[in-house]
């Protein structure tokens, strides 16, 4: 009995010490950060509000040389109130990575909404609420992204040539027994350097209708200075009820610390009726400036919305502006 108790522990010990040899070290680093949120000419209240959060990750090699990560990030964002970004990803250098995102993943399309350079924010991401009393609609909300959900598979093929394939597949996009795939190309060729292409796009397959987005753009950085150009599409089956998104933006690093840009964005929602409510073309555009130094960043953009989620009340054109205080440690 005490033999057999013996060699039991001696194999439990060789099993533990072989989990531990390949055990990944797990990071932990954080960050915190107070916004001031507000409207040009007093047109609404000015909001402060607080951000933190603390992430922990890890990465590692098994024996058959698959590397395996994963991450999760404290925030109290999702349904479970823990967490916000979430994620499992492996593969090997040859054949790529696939990342199943719990929660917070992109799809190419979501990768590519907007790839435009600025050095704060997107011009219409900081509109916090506008479009009309009672219908109140965040300007943020009017994107061609895909399906942004939980449950989302990813994969990420290596750099070939300076080409990149994305693809994304989710089996619950946006509610019950919808579908949503995905696929798009970055490509960065070597002839021009500065250069990089991007094309995407994705279906959502549901019970009553179907939806398919594109997106195609370039981005050209000389020196200091980076442009770039992007057009998108959201078409709906057996409807006039599409939209299509064109914008640019220009982007200038002063120095290190120090970048400026300013961009501009027209959504046309529903191009098959330009002057009922919701209808409009949504028109943003804005400066933004960001500095860091050290774990201290300072951002801050200031924007105008006119025709807000594409409404035609007068409170559906307003300016906004954010400045935001963050420190990682």
């Amino acid at each position: 009995m005490n033999k057999l108790t013996k060699i039991g522990a001696t194999a439990l010990a060789g099993a533990l010490v072989s989990f531990s040899a390949h055990a990944a070290e797990w990071n932990v680093s954080g960050s915190a950060s107070f916004t001031l949120n507000g409207y040009a000419e007093g047109e609404r209240a000015s909001t402060w509000s607080q951000g933190d959060s603390v992430k922990i990750s890890a990465s590692g090699t098994t024996d058959s040389g698959i590397n395996v990560s994963s991450y999760v990030e404290l925030d109290g964002a999702d349904a479970t109130g823990a967490f916000d970004d979430k994620y499992v990803s492996f593969g090997t250098d040859s054949l790529g990575t696939v990342t199943f995102w719990g929660h917070g993943g992109s799809g190419a399309m979501g990768q590519f909404d907007d790839i435009t350079p600025k050095a704060y924010e997107e011009v219409w991401d900081i509109g916090i609420q506008g479009g009309g009393t009672g219908n109140n609609v965040d300007a943020a909300d009017s994107r061609i992204n895909g399906a942004d959900q939980d449950s989302l598979f990813v994969y990420a093929s290596p750099v070939v040539q300076g080409a990149q394939l994305i693809a994304g597949f989710n089996t619950t996009a946006a509610a019950a027994n919808d579908m949503y795939n995905d696929w798009g190309v970055k490509y960065s060729p070597e002839m021009v350097e500065g250069l990089t292409l991007y094309y995407a796009q994705g279906t959502t397959t549901a019970a009553t209708v179907d939806t398919d987005e594109s997106t195609i753009g370039l981005t050209y950085a000389y020196g200091p200075i980076t442009v770039g150009y992007q057009e998108s599409e959201a078409d709906q089956a057996n409807s006039t009820d599409d939209d299509e998104i064109e914008q640019y933006s220009i982007a200038y690093a002063v120095s290190d610390n120090l970048s400026v840009s300013y961009g501009h964005r027209e959504y046309n929602h529903n191009t098959g009726d330009a002057t009922s409510d919701e209808a409009l073309t949504q028109e943003d555009s804005g400066f933004g400036v960001s500095y860091t130094m050290g774990g201290l960043s300072l951002g801050a953009s200031m924007n105008e919305h006119e025709n807000n989620a594409g409404r035609t009340e007068t409170s559906a054109d307003f300016d906004s502006y954010e400045v935001t205080v963050s420190f990682a440690f």
